[in-house]
């Protein structure tokens, strides 16, 4: 019964009621047409005449009345006529009040179905711009009027988080760029210090580089609304130039790179290339030794689809809605051997949610992974209007 939409319960419930009404109707007319037939064919045999009321009487001729069996024959016949009769009206009233209460309540249930349409279009990307509409019927102004609330706080909420990981990536970057200059400038300065000290600031560099690109990152996906969104964007030279830059890293794994396809959009040119790069990036580095690589672009009348694919060992699928999360690593050692800090593929999500798209794991095997971007290709999904009425 969980399972059964409020529309066919109402309809379920209205059908019951109607068809209980109906029976009991039937009932007490077929007891009362019954006894009233019963009644005349009594008078019928037994007397010569019939009163229809205080001054009109129909006389009766006992000459021309049926003999007592033949009468009660053709009684019991109208009886059982009457019953049928009776039943089939009640069928066909409860199947019909049935069929007049489904397109009723759904009509009725309209309001409720536009109101879970409203709310559906609630994004993490769009808390800021949009609104439900409180201008409904009684029962949902309230619950609305609490949604736009809830909207406002949650906004706030991850309002004030993005302001302080921009504050604190922003307050890290100084002393971070100053501890790598002095570290740099020390080795400079001392060639020949021992193998342990050597070792041991080359680890300090390293770690310091590696918080360097985390504040970086930080710093960007903190900054990411600011960014315009209203660019031409020819994915395919993009897509040439992103592996021109990681030519280098391909070639230490015999990685061959490959792209297929092209499309046009309109975004932000500095971002779509962050997005498609770190995606290949990652496919490079989580990709098997003589592996490859392929972005596939797939231009649609309204989306641009982009296939990244590797043949590596593949996602677990119990991580696959994972590791888009900030911090995420499937294999942390692996990441730490990469400098990885579980902030690419998040950092790709927001992107693809600011241009109004989404990104899946769309395959995922021991041969393998496919990550799919879907973009729409119109600049009208980039960013929502302000104050935004559902």
């Amino acid at each position: 019964m969980k399972k059964i939409s409020l529309q066919w319960r109402i309809t379920l419930m209205t059908a019951l009621l109607i068809g209980v009404t109906c029976i009991a109707m039937n009932l007490l007319l077929c007891s009362s047409g019954i006894y009233y037939m019963d009644t005349i064919a009594d008078t019928l045999q037994g007397g010569d005449r019939i009163l229809l009321d205080e001054e009109d009487t129909v006389s009766f001729d006992p000459q021309l009345a049926a003999p007592d069996g033949e009468l009660t024959i053709l009684i019991d016949g109208a009886q059982g006529r009457f019953r049928t009769t009776n039943w089939y009206i009640t069928a066909v009233v409860t199947a019909l009040s049935g069929i007049l209460a489904y397109f009723v309540s759904g009509h009725a249930l309209k309001p409720l179905r536009n109101f879970a349409s409203q709310t559906e279009k609630v994004q993490l990307n769009n808390l800021a711009d949009i609104r439900i509409n409180e201008n409904v019927l009684p029962e949902f102004r309230q619950l609305g009027h609490s949604l736009n609330q809830m909207l406002e706080r949650l906004n706030n909420a991850f309002s004030a988080q993005k302001q302080f990981t921009g504050n604190a990536a922003h307050e890290l970057r100084t002393p971070l760029a100053l501890m790598q200059a002095q570290l740099e400038l020390f080795c400079a300065e001392h060639p020949d210090m021992p193998p342990e000290t050597a070792d041991f600031l080359s680890l300090l560099q390293e770690q310091t580089e590696r918080l360097s690109q985390m504040t970086k990152t930080l710093l960007e996906m903190s900054n990411l609304q600011q960014v315009e969104r209203n660019e031409s964007i020819q994915l395919a030279p993009m897509v040439e130039e992103i592996f021109t830059d990681l030519t280098p890293l391909a070639e230490k794994s015999g990685i061959t790179l490959e792209l297929a396809g092209d499309g046009v959009m309109t975004g932000s040119d500095a971002l779509i290339y962050r997005m498609i790069f770190n995606l290949t990036e990652n496919a490079i580095k989580y990709n098997r030794p003589d592996g490859s690589v392929q972005v596939c672009i797939t231009q649609e009348p309204e989306k641009l689809l982009i296939l990244v694919s590797d043949t590596g060992r593949g996602i677990p699928e119990e991580y696959q809605q994972s590791i888009f999360q900030p911090f995420f690593r499937v294999d942390k050692s692996r990441s730490r051997t990469f400098g990885g800090a579980g902030l690419g593929l998040a950092l790709v999500w927001e992107i693809a949610a600011l241009h109004g798209g989404s990104v899946r794991v769309a395959e995922s095997s021991d041969s393998g992974t496919t990550i799919a971007a879907e973009l729409p290709r119109s600049g009208n999904h980039a960013a929502a209007p302000k104050n935004e009425t559902l």
